[in-house]
């Protein structure tokens, strides 16, 4: 049974001056994949619905969504099932921490990696799992993660504005790090290529894996990639 929240809202504050993924768009899109943003850490408080409970988080410039829980997390959270009980779980591209936070609230004797480039997000996310008393979220920039280290399940809302190469290679890192019978859950906006990605990931990673449309709402695709045995 998938894991809804209802008392989240998707799109719960005004896109007027953002774009349709929850970035501010007078701020330069390379920002929150940057390693090192340029922009001001001025840093504010926002209360967010998370794994049925108000979580207060911080936020910055310069990170994705700096500013609000984006429409395309939210669809994830809504419409996932709920994640395992244990072992080892990743957030790919973790932002401040959304889907970090409620896989470690869901699943706190699992070991949450939240895992980003941007060292303000990681910094965010720390922060605001410390704030929760979630001591089970460890925060990593990809090549901090042991190599040995497989996931029984990840949630990602990928950054796909980073570019087309950028976006596989990291897909292709990532995804056969599944343990077997392990089960990915990435979200893609529609027109910015959700279709066409699921025939590139099942081409790509080939017998082993089966590749899905696990459940579309409000403009957005949730991708589902299920390593089998």
């Amino acid at each position: 049974m998938a894991f809804r929240n209802d008392k989240q809202r998707d799109g719960q504050e005004s896109m007027s001056d953002k774009d349709s993924q929850g970035r501010d768009s007078q701020r330069p899109q390379e920002q929150y994949f940057s390693a090192s943003p340029t922009s001001p850490d001025v840093r504010r408080t926002i209360h967010v619905q998370l794994a049925g409970r108000e979580v207060a988080a911080e936020v910055s410039h310069g990170v994705f969504s700096g500013n609000r829980l984006d429409l395309g997390t939210s669809v994830l959270l809504r419409r996932v099932p709920e994640p395992p009980e244990r072992g080892n779980l990743l957030d790919l591209g973790c932002g401040w921490g959304p889907i970090a936070l409620t896989l470690g609230l869901l699943a706190p004797a699992a070991t949450i990696w939240a895992v980003d480039v941007n060292r303000r997000a990681l910094d965010l996310t720390r922060d605001n799992a410390h704030s929760q008393n979630l001591g089970n979220i460890r925060v990593a920039e990809p090549d901090d993660v042991p190599a040995d280290v497989r996931f029984d399940a990840i949630w990602s809302n990928p950054p796909i504005r980073v570019g087309k190469e950028a976006l596989h290679g990291m897909l292709m890192r990532w995804l056969p790090r599944l343990s077997d019978h392990g089960v990915a859950y990435l979200v893609v906006q529609r027109n910015l290529g959700a279709d066409s990605l699921i025939p590139w990931l099942s081409a790509t990673l080939g017998e082993g894996y089966a590749v899905s449309k696990y459940a579309s709402a409000k403009g957005y695709r949730v991708i589902e990639v299920l390593r089998q045995a």
